[in-house]
């Protein structure tokens, strides 16, 4: 009996499974890879050498730029963090400044205020001084003494008021007595008890008045 001829046209035939070299492993597309790490890969196109790559030499690279990348960004993260504490350290020496002009600017105003008294304490002390001599001068020295004290409210910006015949406004009087009078229209201050000093937000007190009555 004849042996069995090999097929007309088929190529050379391949190791199959367990056939060859021992050393490569089929996969399931006919295609092999070396077993041992490092050596080349083959693809199926025998002729395309582009897909060709060794994996320890990739790997490397890769692995390098990562911990490029990362230094890189921890150097942006240790300026930022220095950029945040010196903008930290300028703001609180602002505060510290403003803080200090301020407590400044409140000493000198209140050194000015009672510069502009001394003079109405000096008089005090000279009325003072006569006071068991006549007393008609030493009225007319304290009368003097209260005009002086009102010109210096004024200087300082807290004029004195006159409210007397002004309608009734609760933001600038505080009424402490009701009086009928004739020929009065109800809600007028007709007496001032205590005079008011400034005006709008400006103003140091409230006058205490007495309003008329309406009939």
């Amino acid at each position: 009996m004849s042996e069995p001829s090999e097929p007309t046209g088929a190529g050379p035939r391949r190791a199959g499974p367990g056939e060859g070299a021992p050393d490569a492993a089929w996969d399931a597309g006919g295609a092999w890879e070396s077993r041992e790490a490092g050596e080349v890969r083959d693809t199926r196109d025998a002729g395309d050498t582009g897909n060709i790559e060794t994996a320890g030499d990739t790997g490397g690279a890769e692995g390098a730029g990562a911990e490029e990348r990362i230094a890189g960004l921890r150097s942006e993260v240790a300026d930022l963090e220095d950029r945040w504490r010196r903008a930290l350290a300028d703001l609180d020496n602002v505060r510290k400044r403003v803080a200090r002009d301020a407590e400044r600017t409140r000493a000198e105003e209140r050194a000015r205020a009672a510069a502009e008294w001394l003079p109405v304490l000096d008089n005090l002390d000279r009325a003072l001084e006569h006071a068991g001599a006549d007393p008609v001068p030493v009225v007319e020295g304290l009368r003097a003494i209260r005009d002086q004290a009102v010109e210096v409210l004024a200087r300082l910006g807290f004029p004195r008021r006159d409210d007397t015949g002004a309608a009734f406004d609760p933001a600038r009087h505080e009424a402490v007595g009701v009086l009928a009078r004739e020929g009065t229209p109800g809600g007028t201050v007709v007496h001032v008890v205590q005079p008011a000093y400034g005006e709008g937000e400006r103003q140091l007190r409230p006058a205490l008045v007495v309003v008329s009555k309406a009939e």
